[in-house]
Protein backbone atom coordinates (compact mmCIF):
# COMPACT_ATOMS: atom_id res chain seq x y z
CA UNK A 1 0.00 0.00 0.00
CA UNK A 2 0.97 3.34 -0.77
CA UNK A 3 1.02 6.60 1.57
CA UNK A 4 -1.26 9.63 0.95
CA UNK A 5 -0.02 12.41 -0.39
CA UNK A 6 -1.15 16.20 -0.57
CA UNK A 7 -1.29 17.45 -3.93
CA UNK A 8 -3.10 20.41 -3.76
CA UNK A 9 -4.12 22.89 -1.21
CA UNK A 10 -5.76 26.51 -0.77
CA UNK A 11 -6.04 28.64 3.07
CA UNK A 12 -7.88 31.84 3.38
CA UNK A 13 -6.47 34.67 5.52
CA UNK A 14 -8.02 33.89 9.29
CA UNK A 15 -9.43 36.71 11.08
CA UNK A 16 -12.95 38.31 11.22
CA UNK A 17 -14.02 37.99 7.69
CA UNK A 18 -16.45 39.24 5.42
CA UNK A 19 -17.86 35.85 4.40
CA UNK A 20 -20.99 35.99 5.84
CA UNK A 21 -21.26 31.63 6.73
CA UNK A 22 -19.54 28.20 6.76
CA UNK A 23 -20.65 27.56 3.25
CA UNK A 24 -19.12 30.82 1.82
CA UNK A 25 -16.06 30.11 3.60
CA UNK A 26 -15.94 26.04 2.12
CA UNK A 27 -16.90 28.07 -1.40
CA UNK A 28 -13.92 30.03 -0.79
CA UNK A 29 -11.36 27.10 -1.29
CA UNK A 30 -12.43 24.11 -2.46
CA UNK A 31 -12.65 24.84 -6.05
CA UNK A 32 -9.01 26.66 -5.44
CA UNK A 33 -7.59 23.05 -3.78
CA UNK A 34 -8.88 21.54 -6.87
CA UNK A 35 -7.45 23.86 -9.58
CA UNK A 36 -4.02 24.07 -6.85
CA UNK A 37 -3.44 20.46 -7.51
CA UNK A 38 -3.73 20.23 -11.35
CA UNK A 39 -6.93 18.15 -11.96
CA UNK A 40 -10.80 18.93 -12.60
CA UNK A 41 -13.64 18.59 -10.14
CA UNK A 42 -14.89 15.37 -11.44
CA UNK A 43 -12.16 13.79 -10.49
CA UNK A 44 -12.57 14.04 -6.75
CA UNK A 45 -14.39 10.77 -5.43
CA UNK A 46 -14.92 11.92 -2.18
CA UNK A 47 -15.37 14.71 0.49
CA UNK A 48 -14.51 14.95 3.77
CA UNK A 49 -15.41 18.33 5.90
CA UNK A 50 -13.82 19.21 9.44
CA UNK A 51 -16.33 21.42 11.51
CA UNK A 52 -16.78 21.99 15.00
CA UNK A 53 -19.26 24.12 15.01
CA UNK A 54 -21.55 23.40 18.41
CA UNK A 55 -23.66 26.25 17.95
CA UNK A 56 -21.28 28.82 16.00
CA UNK A 57 -23.78 28.13 13.19
CA UNK A 58 -27.36 27.34 13.25
CA UNK A 59 -26.67 25.67 9.62
CA UNK A 60 -24.92 22.30 10.74
CA UNK A 61 -24.94 19.05 8.60
CA UNK A 62 -22.15 21.23 6.17
CA UNK A 63 -20.46 17.99 4.04
CA UNK A 64 -22.73 18.37 1.15
CA UNK A 65 -22.13 22.42 1.75
CA UNK A 66 -19.38 21.46 -0.80
CA UNK A 67 -21.76 20.89 -3.87
CA UNK A 68 -23.18 25.05 -3.63
CA UNK A 69 -19.64 25.90 -4.78
CA UNK A 70 -18.87 22.92 -6.61
CA UNK A 71 -21.57 21.23 -8.66
CA UNK A 72 -19.84 18.84 -10.39
CA UNK A 73 -19.35 16.75 -7.16
CA UNK A 74 -23.22 15.80 -7.11
CA UNK A 75 -23.56 12.07 -6.42
CA UNK A 76 -20.02 11.50 -4.96
CA UNK A 77 -19.99 11.21 -0.96
CA UNK A 78 -19.25 13.55 1.62
CA UNK A 79 -18.99 13.32 5.30
CA UNK A 80 -18.44 15.34 7.96
CA UNK A 81 -15.61 15.27 10.85
CA UNK A 82 -16.33 16.30 14.22
CA UNK A 83 -13.33 15.81 17.31
CA UNK A 84 -13.57 18.87 18.80
CA UNK A 85 -10.11 20.95 17.54
CA UNK A 86 -8.73 18.48 16.28
CA UNK A 87 -11.78 18.57 13.44
CA UNK A 88 -9.42 19.16 10.66
CA UNK A 89 -7.12 16.35 11.50
CA UNK A 90 -10.01 14.44 11.85
CA UNK A 91 -11.35 14.86 8.32
CA UNK A 92 -7.87 13.97 6.39
CA UNK A 93 -7.67 10.78 8.38
CA UNK A 94 -10.79 9.67 6.97
CA UNK A 95 -9.68 10.78 3.18
CA UNK A 96 -6.43 8.58 3.97
CA UNK A 97 -8.67 5.62 5.17
CA UNK A 98 -10.83 6.21 1.91
CA UNK A 99 -7.46 6.21 -0.43
CA UNK A 100 -5.86 2.94 1.98
CA UNK A 101 -8.94 1.04 1.25
CA UNK A 102 -9.20 2.14 -2.50
CA UNK A 103 -12.86 3.52 -2.41
CA UNK A 104 -11.05 6.69 -4.63
CA UNK A 105 -8.43 8.24 -6.02
CA UNK A 106 -8.83 11.83 -5.19
CA UNK A 107 -10.14 12.87 -1.62
CA UNK A 108 -11.25 16.37 -1.28
CA UNK A 109 -10.49 18.07 2.56
CA UNK A 110 -11.73 21.29 3.76
CA UNK A 111 -11.48 22.34 7.34
CA UNK A 112 -13.74 25.46 8.18
CA UNK A 113 -14.86 27.75 11.14
CA UNK A 114 -17.07 31.37 11.17
CA UNK A 115 -16.62 31.61 15.12
CA UNK A 116 -16.73 35.82 15.00
CA UNK A 117 -20.27 36.20 14.41
CA UNK A 118 -20.85 34.41 17.64
CA UNK A 119 -20.99 36.86 20.65
CA UNK A 120 -18.30 36.77 23.03
CA UNK A 121 -19.75 35.04 26.28
CA UNK A 122 -21.32 32.18 24.05
CA UNK A 123 -18.46 31.69 22.18
CA UNK A 124 -16.60 30.79 25.88
CA UNK A 125 -19.16 28.32 26.06
CA UNK A 126 -18.93 26.41 22.63
CA UNK A 127 -15.38 26.25 23.39
CA UNK A 128 -16.00 24.64 26.87
CA UNK A 129 -17.88 22.00 25.30
CA UNK A 130 -14.28 20.58 24.38
CA UNK A 131 -13.63 20.11 28.25
CA UNK A 132 -15.39 17.52 30.85
CA UNK A 133 -18.27 19.90 31.54
CA UNK A 134 -19.42 17.59 34.60
CA UNK A 135 -16.10 18.76 36.48
CA UNK A 136 -14.98 21.28 34.37
CA UNK A 137 -18.69 23.27 33.20
CA UNK A 138 -18.32 25.85 35.73
CA UNK A 139 -14.42 27.07 35.66
CA UNK A 140 -14.69 30.85 35.16
CA UNK A 141 -13.07 32.14 32.11
CA UNK A 142 -14.35 28.57 30.10
CA UNK A 143 -11.58 27.04 28.00
CA UNK A 144 -8.86 28.98 28.75
CA UNK A 145 -9.68 28.96 32.63
CA UNK A 146 -8.94 25.39 31.58
CA UNK A 147 -5.44 26.08 30.70
CA UNK A 148 -5.06 28.59 33.23
CA UNK A 149 -5.44 25.47 35.81
CA UNK A 150 -3.43 23.41 33.84
CA UNK A 151 -0.56 26.43 33.98
CA UNK A 152 -0.97 27.22 37.58
CA UNK A 153 -0.34 23.41 38.58
CA UNK A 154 2.46 23.09 36.10
CA UNK A 155 4.07 26.47 37.97
CA UNK A 156 3.55 24.88 41.24
CA UNK A 157 5.04 21.68 40.32
CA UNK A 158 8.21 23.43 38.35
CA UNK A 159 8.19 26.90 39.35
CA UNK A 160 6.89 30.34 37.57
CA UNK A 161 7.09 29.61 33.89
CA UNK A 162 5.79 33.06 32.99
CA UNK A 163 9.38 33.97 31.37
CA UNK A 164 9.03 30.95 28.73
CA UNK A 165 5.25 31.57 28.00
CA UNK A 166 6.11 35.33 27.14
CA UNK A 167 9.12 34.24 24.90
CA UNK A 168 6.51 31.58 22.92
CA UNK A 169 3.91 34.34 22.59
CA UNK A 170 6.76 36.76 21.62
CA UNK A 171 8.39 34.58 19.35
CA UNK A 172 5.00 33.42 17.86
CA UNK A 173 4.17 36.71 17.15
CA UNK A 174 7.05 37.95 15.42
CA UNK A 175 6.81 34.43 13.19
CA UNK A 176 3.32 35.49 12.33
CA UNK A 177 4.37 38.88 10.56
CA UNK A 178 5.70 37.25 7.74
CA UNK A 179 2.01 34.87 7.43
CA UNK A 180 -0.01 36.31 5.21
CA UNK A 181 -3.02 34.52 6.42
CA UNK A 182 -2.47 35.44 9.56
CA UNK A 183 -4.43 36.93 11.29
CA UNK A 184 -2.74 38.85 14.05
CA UNK A 185 0.76 40.19 12.07
CA UNK A 186 2.04 41.91 14.43
CA UNK A 187 5.56 41.67 16.64
CA UNK A 188 3.98 42.81 19.63
CA UNK A 189 8.09 41.79 21.56
CA UNK A 190 8.70 39.73 24.85
CA UNK A 191 8.37 43.10 27.54
CA UNK A 192 4.77 43.67 26.22
CA UNK A 193 4.02 39.64 26.39
CA UNK A 194 5.09 39.28 29.63
CA UNK A 195 4.08 42.48 31.31
CA UNK A 196 0.31 42.32 33.00
CA UNK A 197 -1.08 45.39 31.74
CA UNK A 198 -4.49 47.30 30.37
CA UNK A 199 -4.02 45.76 26.74
CA UNK A 200 -2.42 42.40 27.95
CA UNK A 201 -4.95 41.86 31.44
CA UNK A 202 -4.70 38.43 32.91
CA UNK A 203 -7.47 36.16 31.39
CA UNK A 204 -7.12 32.74 33.66
CA UNK A 205 -4.29 33.72 35.93
CA UNK A 206 -1.21 33.01 35.15
CA UNK A 207 -2.33 33.30 31.34
CA UNK A 208 -2.54 36.72 29.84
CA UNK A 209 -4.35 37.66 26.98
CA UNK A 210 -0.96 37.26 24.70
CA UNK A 211 -1.51 33.93 26.13
CA UNK A 212 -4.29 32.94 24.15
CA UNK A 213 -5.13 32.26 20.64
CA UNK A 214 -7.71 34.49 18.97
CA UNK A 215 -11.27 33.69 17.91
CA UNK A 216 -11.42 33.11 14.51
CA UNK A 217 -12.77 32.48 10.83
CA UNK A 218 -11.40 30.81 8.36
CA UNK A 219 -10.74 28.03 6.17
CA UNK A 220 -8.39 25.80 4.21
CA UNK A 221 -8.50 22.95 1.95
CA UNK A 222 -6.38 20.10 1.08
CA UNK A 223 -5.81 17.36 -1.89
CA UNK A 224 -5.12 14.24 -1.36
CA UNK A 225 -4.11 10.59 -3.43
CA UNK A 226 -1.85 7.98 -3.47
CA UNK A 227 1.94 8.19 -3.90
CA UNK A 228 1.54 6.40 -7.47
CA UNK A 229 -0.22 9.20 -8.66
CA UNK A 230 0.80 11.94 -6.90
CA UNK A 231 4.37 11.33 -8.71
CA UNK A 232 2.90 11.81 -12.07
CA UNK A 233 1.27 15.46 -10.32
CA UNK A 234 3.00 18.90 -10.41
CA UNK A 235 3.62 18.70 -6.22
CA UNK A 236 3.72 16.22 -3.78
CA UNK A 237 4.15 15.72 0.10
CA UNK A 238 3.91 12.44 1.45
CA UNK A 239 2.81 11.10 4.68
CA UNK A 240 5.39 9.14 6.18
CA UNK A 241 3.17 8.23 9.02
CA UNK A 242 0.16 9.74 10.48
CA UNK A 243 -1.04 8.67 14.16
CA UNK A 244 -4.21 9.30 16.07
CA UNK A 245 -4.06 8.75 20.31
CA UNK A 246 -6.88 9.53 22.60
CA UNK A 247 -7.02 9.80 26.13
CA UNK A 248 -9.37 10.16 29.34
CA UNK A 249 -11.22 13.57 28.35
CA UNK A 250 -11.52 14.64 32.28
CA UNK A 251 -8.39 16.31 33.79
CA UNK A 252 -8.71 14.46 36.98
CA UNK A 253 -8.42 11.15 35.18
CA UNK A 254 -4.09 12.11 34.35
CA UNK A 255 -1.42 14.49 34.94
CA UNK A 256 -2.79 17.95 33.69
CA UNK A 257 0.90 19.11 34.09
CA UNK A 258 1.96 16.86 31.08
CA UNK A 259 0.53 15.95 27.73
CA UNK A 260 1.17 12.02 27.47
CA UNK A 261 -1.47 11.44 25.32
CA UNK A 262 0.30 13.63 23.04
CA UNK A 263 3.92 12.21 24.04
CA UNK A 264 2.72 8.55 23.15
CA UNK A 265 1.48 10.31 19.74
CA UNK A 266 4.50 11.61 19.04
CA UNK A 267 6.64 8.34 20.22
CA UNK A 268 4.13 6.17 17.62
CA UNK A 269 4.72 8.82 14.65
CA UNK A 270 8.04 8.79 14.57
CA UNK A 271 8.74 4.95 14.91
CA UNK A 272 6.44 4.39 12.31
CA UNK A 273 8.35 7.17 10.09
CA UNK A 274 11.28 5.32 11.03
CA UNK A 275 13.11 8.49 12.05
CA UNK A 276 13.74 10.29 15.33
CA UNK A 277 13.15 14.19 16.14
CA UNK A 278 16.65 14.94 15.23
CA UNK A 279 15.52 14.15 11.16
CA UNK A 280 12.86 16.97 11.50
CA UNK A 281 13.16 19.85 10.37
CA UNK A 282 10.40 22.49 11.97
CA UNK A 283 7.10 21.82 13.41
CA UNK A 284 3.82 23.44 13.66
CA UNK A 285 2.27 22.02 16.77
CA UNK A 286 -1.06 23.61 18.47
CA UNK A 287 -0.79 26.56 20.69
CA UNK A 288 -4.05 27.18 21.97
CA UNK A 289 -2.40 28.41 24.65
CA UNK A 290 1.00 28.90 25.31
CA UNK A 291 1.39 26.56 28.21
CA UNK A 292 -0.17 24.26 25.13
CA UNK A 293 3.08 24.65 23.34
CA UNK A 294 5.34 24.52 26.58
CA UNK A 295 3.81 21.02 27.26
CA UNK A 296 3.94 19.95 23.69
CA UNK A 297 7.55 20.81 23.89
CA UNK A 298 7.95 17.96 26.55
CA UNK A 299 5.80 15.92 24.98
CA UNK A 300 7.53 15.79 21.22
CA UNK A 301 10.97 14.64 23.60
CA UNK A 302 12.78 18.35 22.60
CA UNK A 303 13.29 18.56 26.49
CA UNK A 304 12.52 16.37 29.69
CA UNK A 305 9.62 16.76 31.65
CA UNK A 306 9.41 20.09 34.03
CA UNK A 307 12.30 21.25 31.39
CA UNK A 308 10.28 23.01 28.43
CA UNK A 309 11.25 26.49 29.40
CA UNK A 310 14.87 25.67 28.77
CA UNK A 311 14.38 24.93 25.57
CA UNK A 312 12.24 27.39 24.79
CA UNK A 313 14.47 30.08 26.59
CA UNK A 314 17.28 28.82 24.66
CA UNK A 315 16.11 29.49 21.49
CA UNK A 316 15.82 25.97 20.25
CA UNK A 317 12.34 26.71 18.80
CA UNK A 318 13.22 29.75 17.36
CA UNK A 319 12.93 30.37 13.36
CA UNK A 320 16.97 30.24 13.38
CA UNK A 321 16.96 27.65 16.54
CA UNK A 322 17.29 23.79 16.28
CA UNK A 323 13.73 22.67 15.62
CA UNK A 324 11.43 25.58 15.04
CA UNK A 325 8.12 25.97 15.91
CA UNK A 326 5.75 27.12 14.63
CA UNK A 327 7.27 29.61 11.68
CA UNK A 328 3.18 30.56 10.72
CA UNK A 329 2.53 32.09 13.95
CA UNK A 330 1.01 29.10 15.01
CA UNK A 331 -2.81 29.42 16.82
CA UNK A 332 -1.61 32.28 18.30
CA UNK A 333 -0.61 34.65 15.91
CA UNK A 334 -2.26 33.03 13.24
CA UNK A 335 -5.61 32.41 14.33
CA UNK A 336 -7.94 29.46 15.53
CA UNK A 337 -10.77 28.63 14.01
CA UNK A 338 -11.83 25.25 15.38
CA UNK A 339 -12.44 23.38 12.15
CA UNK A 340 -9.77 25.15 9.94
CA UNK A 341 -6.95 24.36 12.29
CA UNK A 342 -5.79 21.01 11.53
CA UNK A 343 -6.11 21.31 7.49
CA UNK A 344 -4.12 24.65 7.35
CA UNK A 345 -1.37 23.22 9.41
CA UNK A 346 -1.01 20.71 6.98
CA UNK A 347 -1.22 23.15 4.35
CA UNK A 348 1.51 25.46 5.32
CA UNK A 349 4.03 22.34 6.25
CA UNK A 350 3.37 21.42 2.81
CA UNK A 351 4.21 25.21 1.52
CA UNK A 352 7.22 24.96 3.53
CA UNK A 353 8.25 21.25 2.06
CA UNK A 354 7.49 22.55 -1.59
CA UNK A 355 9.52 25.36 -0.90
CA UNK A 356 6.38 27.92 -1.57
CA UNK A 357 6.24 29.21 1.66
CA UNK A 358 7.09 32.71 0.75
CA UNK A 359 8.36 35.51 3.66
CA UNK A 360 7.56 32.27 6.14
CA UNK A 361 10.11 29.91 4.11
CA UNK A 362 12.73 28.43 6.27
CA UNK A 363 16.36 27.31 4.53
CA UNK A 364 15.91 23.64 4.90
CA UNK A 365 12.37 21.90 5.05
CA UNK A 366 12.88 18.66 3.92
CA UNK A 367 10.57 16.63 6.93
CA UNK A 368 8.00 18.51 8.76
CA UNK A 369 6.18 17.09 12.03
CA UNK A 370 2.29 18.55 12.48
CA UNK A 371 0.78 18.46 16.05
CA UNK A 372 -2.76 18.96 16.25
CA UNK A 373 -5.10 18.46 19.21
CA UNK A 374 -8.87 18.30 20.71
CA UNK A 375 -9.59 19.05 24.08
CA UNK A 376 -6.56 19.41 26.62
CA UNK A 377 -4.61 16.84 24.82
CA UNK A 378 -7.47 14.60 24.61
CA UNK A 379 -7.47 13.86 21.04
CA UNK A 380 -3.78 13.65 19.80
CA UNK A 381 -2.97 13.83 16.16
CA UNK A 382 0.70 14.20 14.61
CA UNK A 383 1.51 13.71 11.42
CA UNK A 384 5.18 13.35 9.37
CA UNK A 385 5.35 15.04 6.65
CA UNK A 386 7.89 14.90 3.50
CA UNK A 387 8.31 16.09 0.16
CA UNK A 388 7.41 13.65 -2.50
CA UNK A 389 8.21 15.97 -5.90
Amino acid sequence: MTEACIVGWAHTPFGKLDEPDVESLIGRVARTAIEDAGIAPAEIDGVFVGLFNNGFSKQDFPASLVLQALPELRYISATRYENACASGSAAIHGARDFLAAGRGRFALVVGAEKMTATPGPQVGDILLSAAYRKEEGDIPAGFAGVFGRIAERYFQKYGDQSDALATIAAKNHKNGVDNPYAQMRRDLGFDFCRTVSEKNPYVAAPLKRTDCSLVSDGAAALVLTDEDTARALGKAVRFRAAVQVNDFLPLSRRDPTAFEGAAVAFQRALAAADLTLADIDFAEVHDCFTVAELLVTEAMGLAAPGQGARAVLDGVTQKTGRLPVNVSGGLKAKGHPIGATGVSMHAITAMQLTGTAGAMQLPKADRGLVFNMGGAAVANYVSVLERLR
